[in-house]
């Protein structure tokens, strides 16, 4: 079919739980909206403790179901359509055979059961070197270690099996390519930074060759075209050429138009993550450095920029564990019942009435780098109900906010103001609350879908519909409403001074009673 109007380009987000597949305008009134969109869900696993798995089949299924959603929804502008993008969930991991079959189930990001591989590595390459080779200080989320903890499951997978991001997956089932792109790749902690290479120690370490591995293509650089076969899956035309994407926080702070230093995205979602722009390759404990979204156009001949980012994995995932764990609440009733917790969350006032939460429920990375943390609510009355709890929990992510932004910025500079999005960014007290704990404004993003924006980007950039990313960021993304430190503000910072030395008082009595669990 011919195209008729304006060109549209699809962004597709394979997230923990669901894949997203959005149409995005890029011209006239239409820039920067969506135009159609489809969903659809998948399982989440938790075979064990500290075990989270899925199955690598489930992504592609839910994205050809999202994609025929979203073509039902464009009807005749499918025609319109120049390009897709896939954005997804890091450090997630899956091997397969020669032909791209999983041979055992993905492991998310959040599992946490390679410890051991952990403190193998740091005996053999030592904390620097891994440091300084992947940008990342040596913990159980990069899939370097998951990958080894399950090959010592399964050594005969070591010599044969190809190791898949979710992007390299996926990009496989819809191209028949396996490649992907630093900034999807760089998060399973085997790229050289410095380099953009894969980093032959760590392949050592692995026992892996780099042909195990998918090859590299640059951002917003075309990898292929939809297969007959995948084109039937999603109803989508066959040959529509698909644009290497990047990992979900790259392409949320795309997303969120970050293309400067000085700002930062704030993503509120099942992981707490933000992240501020840097030209410069730099470590430092206080945050991990990966690989910004930075578009095959822009880097021709120049040298790549990076995101200085922290990362709390225990995000909105709390509130999932408050409706699932603890009130064992039925699925279908899960959003109506947080939605009246909120609003009597928001009633009350600062400090939950004395409750307190420390949000280590999937240990910490940044700044302490302590698989071994677990969460802890403290203060605990008997006049407290769910709703403290639930207050308990945005202010504790706030807190745990505040610190990673302060150790950023004795590292890196001042960071002026955060742009916010995800799930629990949709409130605007919530948005203000994180204004008034971190004394800085946040911005809403005008997209709470700003990381599949951030592929849609990244397919325009591919389609060469703009010159830059500078050019399509001005064209397709706007912000929202600001929100300026409040009156609030003192009282949260007498309350962070609580808050930060309560880890550091319960580490040792969290370790002991951790190596009595296990």
């Amino acid at each position: 079919m011919a195209r008729r109007s304006s060109p549209l380009v699809i962004g597709i987000d394979s997230s923990t739980s669901a894949c997203k597949a959005i149409a995005w305008g890029t011209s006239g009134d239409e820039s920067g909206l969506a135009v159609a969109s489809g969903r659809a869900a998948f399982p989440l696993n938790n075979p064990e403790p500290d075990g989270w798995e899925q199955d690598a089949n489930d992504w592609w299924r839910a994205l050809g179901s999202a994609c025929q959603g979203l073509s039902q929804s464009l009807g005749e502008r499918v025609a319109d359509v120049v390009a897709l993008s896939v954005t997804h969930q890091r450090e997630t991991v899956v091997v397969t055979n020669s032909q791209g079959e999983p041979l055992c189930p993905a492991l998310v990001w959040m599992d946490s059961r390679a410890t051991a591989q952990v403190d193998r590595a740091v005996e053999a390459l030592g904390s620097e070197t891994l440091h300084r080779l992947s940008g990342k200080p040596p913990c159980t989320t990069p899939s370097l270690y998951k990958v080894a903890y399950l090959f010592d499951k399964a050594p005969a997978l070591r010599n044969t099996a190809h190791i898949c991001d979710v992007q390299s997956f996926l990009l496989w089932k819809l191209t028949g390519e396996f490649k992907s792109s630093p900034p999807s790749v760089d998060p399973m902690g085997l790229l050289d930074l410095s380099t953009g290479r894969y980093a032959s120690p760590l392949l050592d370490f692995l026992g892996v060759r780099s042909d195990q591995l998918p090859s590299l293509v640059p951002a917003g650089a075309r990898v292929g075209a939809l297969t007959q076969a995948a084109a039937a899956l999603c109803c989508l035309p066959a040959g529509l050429p698909v644009v290497s994407g990047a990992g979900d926080g790259q392409a949320a702070g795309l997303g969120a138009g970050i293309h400067a230093p000085g700002e930062a995205y704030l993503n509120l979602g099942t992981a707490l993550v933000s992240g501020v722009l840097s030209k410069d390759y730099r470590t430092d404990l206080a945050f991990r450095t990966l690989y910004a979204a930075t578009p095959a156009c822009d880097t021709q001949g120049g040298q790549p920029s990076y995101f200085l980012e922290t990362d709390l994995k225990g995000g909105t995932f709390t509130f999932d564990w408050l409706c699932e764990r603890l009130l064992e609440l039925p699925p279908s009733t899960k959003a109506s019942h947080l939605s009246r917790l909120a609003g009597a969350a928001a009633a009350l006032a600062p400090g939950a009435q004395g409750l307190m939460l420390v949000p280590y429920w999937n240990g910490v990375m940044n700044p302490y780098w302590d698989d071994t943390a677990s969460g802890a609510l403290i203060g605990l009355r008997g006049h407290h109900g769910q709703a403290h709890v639930y207050r308990a929990i945005v202010e504790g992510l706030a807190y745990e906010q505040r610190l990673h932004t302060s150790a950023v910025e004795a590292s890196a500079g001042s960071i002026d103001q955060l742009i916010c999005m995800g799930g629990l960014s949709e409130a605007a007290w919530v948005r203000q609350l994180f204004a008034d704990v971190l004394g800085k404004p946040i911005i809403a993003a005008e997209s709470q879908e700003a990381t599949c924006l951030g592929a849609g980007i990244l397919a325009a950039c591919g389609a060469e519909l703009f010159a830059s990313s500078e050019a399509a960021i001005s064209a397709m993304t706007r912000r929202g409403q600001r929100h300026e430190p409040g009156a609030c503000q003192p009282r949260y910072s007498e309350l962070f001074a609580v808050y930060q030395g309560l880890y550091p008082a319960l580490r040792q009595a969290e370790h002991r009673l951790a190596a009595l669990w296990h």
